[in-house]
């Protein structure tokens, strides 16, 4: 396991450019920092985060993720949270992999796969050797780029089904169901980004989850680690600190008057 580490930790170095690298490779980002970070906040995608070496803490509602070197986490729902760096040098950078999840290939996977049994949904897990193997043959497309279009599709593929074998393959079954709960909350995370400024109506976010009230409650606790009204609140905290940056010493009376 240590050398198929060592081997993407070289490769991710390589190819990483700043803080946050796009690759050729579609949905694959690099992420690299010599520096620990303060916390930030930010709004996590549905993605797949792989550290290859430091660590990032998570602080998500009332919950907190450490990542080691070597650890693995999936964001299956929009969710608000702040993130630090909290172990970063010159000598040993963090270094991390993210990776864009394809509801729509997870679907296409749901027959293949074995189930996964249900569990904490804030818990990151350490990859093994399958997962190692099947990066480490991703990257290495970054040094034969006229191998993506072909070989890139086949592995992530791959790697889409041993995270749907692996111990947060709930999470992604359930999110690429129509009628998983996750998908069922997405539904009301959506409605609360695009109406987040605006006053909401729980027992109408359940109905658009098509849920009961006590089991909407309880499934966007569970998908978000925070109420409803909780995660309005820190969706307009980020949105706030947009438009801080965006537009310093305007924002501030415009904005605060919905907090």
């Amino acid at each position: 396991m240590e050398g198929r580490l060592q081997e993407l930790i070289a490769i991710a170095g390589r190819h990483a450019h700043g803080r946050r690298t796009r690759t050729a490779i579609p949905r694959v980002t690099i992420g690299r920092s010599e520096v620990a970070t303060p916390p930030l906040p930010e709004l996590c995608q549905p993605t797949a985060l792989f550290v290859l070496q430091g660590a990032k803490t998570v602080l998500i509602g009332d919950r907190t993720l450490r990542y080691g070197a070597g650890s693995y986490f999936v964001y299956a729902v929009e969710t608000p949270a702040t993130s630090q760096l909290v172990e970063a040098s010159s000598a040993l950078p963090y270094m991390a992999i993210a990776f864009a999840l394809d509801v729509g290939l997870i679907a296409s996977l749901l027959v293949d796969h074995k189930p996964a049994v249900d569990g904490d949904n804030f818990v990151t897990n350490r990859l093994d050797d399958e997962l190692l193997d099947a990066w480490r043959r991703m990257l290495r497309l970054l040094d034969r780029p006229v191998e993506i279009p072909v070989l890139a599709p086949m592995l992530e593929r791959e790697i889409a089904f041993r995270l749907l074998q692996g111990p947060q393959g709930a999470k992604l079954r359930q999110l690429a169901r129509a009628d998983g709960r996750l998908s069922q909350i997405r539904r009301a995370t959506a409605w609360i980004r695009s109406h987040y400024n605006e006053p909401i109506d729980v027992n109408e976010l359940a109905a658009l989850a098509h849920m009961s009230n006590a089991s909407f409650h309880r499934h966007f606790k569970a998908a978000t680690a925070m109420s409803p009204i909780q995660y309005q609140k820190q969706v307009r905290l980020l949105e706030a600190r947009h438009l801080l940056i965006a537009e310093p010493g305007s924002a501030t009376c415009r904005f605060c008057r919905r907090l």
